[in-house]
């Protein structure tokens, strides 16, 4: 089969697209990447709320699906809006690698070690937000632009430390950069970050059939259940929500019982204030949104609502 995938035309983007199309040519597939520019790609100079986050990431690649000049779309999946327009679906999410974020530094061996007044780089209000929380003496600087780009900011000094995601720089073995990986319940990544979404038309359905291999049913529950605790608080990816659920296996009479454990976290940026959950119970329905549904009521019920609403305010 003949298969065409529009990837934005990072480094990392298309290590994604390239990735996702070795294992098509595995199955015996013709694959072809086309490089489609995005309007989160061509506004660097500006922020992520002048530019309005929602699907701005995405909204070209799914006009060339639209369009079919392209079958398929490879996204990081945090960048993917938790409800996609009406002709397209989540056809498959692949494995998913290491969710976590990373501190990266030239100076400092870790977080902790940032001295007072230590500029660190992220453009994410999520990272600011639990950053002001952990460290509120230290000092957030807007930093937009792909992977080599900030790291050569970092390279040249204009900040002591940048926020990554883990998955970019493992993806792209610079993984010498990293300095800490920050664990889940001390600042909790992304709803889907570490997996990839491969978005198709909903009828385009031979495409969804040779896809569907690379679906990881583990990632998928996670994800979706993250997904469906964003939609439920009304968030995106410019919203400070962090939601991270892993699954794992306890015994219990001789049986080996499937638990799910879920982070979640609403904070905000200007005072570091934040409302923690973390749930773990057995997995009793198999239905994802539920979980992610009762994780959003549970960070309601604990005051995240008016952390919420003052998020709102400021990206207005």
């Amino acid at each position: 089969m003949n298969l065409r995938i529009g990837s934005r035309g990072s480094q990392l983007a298309l290590w994604q697209a390239h990735h996702i199309a070795g294992l098509l040519r595995g199955q015996g597939h013709f694959v072809e990447i086309e490089i489609i520019k995005t309007t989160g790609d061509k506004m660097q100079e500006i922020t992520f709320a002048q530019v309005g986050s929602k699907g701005m990431f995405t909204r070209e690649i799914e006009e060339a699906l639209a369009a079919r000049r392209v079958d398929l779309a490879v996204h990081s999946l945090k960048d993917l809006p938790t409800e996609l327009p009406e002709p397209f679906v989540l056809a498959a999410t692949p494995e998913r690698v290491d969710p976590r974020d990373v501190f990266v530094s030239l100076k400092y061996a870790n977080l902790a070690a940032l001295p007072q007044g230590a500029r660190v780089g992220t453009s994410s209000p999520r990272r600011r937000a639990q950053l002001k929380a952990l460290r509120p003496d230290v000092e957030t600087q807007e930093f937009r632009g792909n992977v080599d780009t900030r790291l050569r900011k970092l390279k040249e000094g204009h900040v002591d430390a940048i926020l990554l995601a883990a998955a970019g720089l493992d993806r792209l073995e610079k993984t010498e950069w990293v300095r800490e990986r920050l664990e889940p319940k001390d600042f909790c990544p992304a709803a889907g970050q570490g997996a990839l979404g491969i978005e198709t038309r909903k009828d385009d359905a031979a495409t969804i059939a040779a896809i569907a291999f690379l679906d990881d049913a583990p990632t998928r529950f996670a994800v979706s259940a993250e997904r469906a605790a964003l939609a439920a608080l009304g968030g995106g990816c410019q919203v400070p929500i962090g939601v991270y659920c892993r699954a794992g296996e306890a015994m219990a009479g001789g049986n080996k019982d499937l638990w799910d454990e879920v982070f979640a976290v609403v904070a905000d940026p200007a005072t570091g204030a934040a409302v923690r959950v973390f749930h773990r119970a057995p997995r009793i329905d198999p239905d994802p949104a539920a979980l992610g549904i009762l994780v959003a009521r549970r960070l309601m019920d604990a005051g995240a609502g008016t952390l919420l609403a003052t998020a709102g305010e400021v990206s207005r």
